[in-house]
């Protein structure tokens, strides 16, 4: 339902404040933000080297969620239908596909697994902000949706970020 292009080098400061995040112990026992695909999130050109250019997407997946019945657990919204974990990517490999039949490039498929900072990309192919929350936030649609990502070696002109629209509310830190 989203989409845009970003240029393939990310602003240097995304990665920096990464850094600093890892450094701070924010990533938890989470290891595969901590080992050696860490550093491979400075560049996308370390998953393509010939990477000139990212297609960036977004899914909504802010849908009705069936209500609990007492006793039982509220289910997250983005895990009620199929995994998004198998359906984004093949989604975006058919979309590789059919730009290919139009001019052959060189081309990587990333969801969240990827060692991709995403929500910069997302950021810079105009999908949406990163709000106090550090959540992607389209002005539109809210935060309800999932990334995925096309790395490409087309040059192609990218879309422009949107302003940050957060201005002095604090309303997420407030619920929080």
């Amino acid at each position: 339902e989203l989409a845009g292009i970003a240029p393939v080098d990310a602003p240097a400061g995304d990665f920096t404040r990464f850094e600093k995040w890892v450094s701070e112990g924010m990533a938890g026992k989470m290891g595969y933000l901590t080992d050696r695909r860490a550093a491979m999130r400075r560049d996308a050109r370390n998953l393509l080297p010939t990477a000139r250019s990212v297609i960036c997407v977004g899914k909504l997946y802010n849908h009705a969620t069936p209500t609990p019945a007492p006793g039982q657990g509220t289910i997250a919204r983005y895990a009620v239908s199929r995994d998004y974990h198998d359906l984004l990517p093949a989604a975006l490999e058919r979309l590789a596909h059919k730009l290919q039949a139009v001019e052959p490039f060189d081309y990587k498929v990333c969801v969240d697994t990827a060692p991709l900072l995403e929500r910069a990309y997302a950021r810079q192919a105009g999908l949406g902000w990163i709000g106090r929350n550090t959540c992607l936030i389209n002005e539109e649609s809210g935060s309800w949706f999932l990334l995925g990502e096309i790395i490409v070696s087309l040059e192609l002109a990218p879309d422009a970020p949107p302003p940050d629209r957060c201005g002095t509310c604090v309303r997420c830190i407030e619920a929080c």
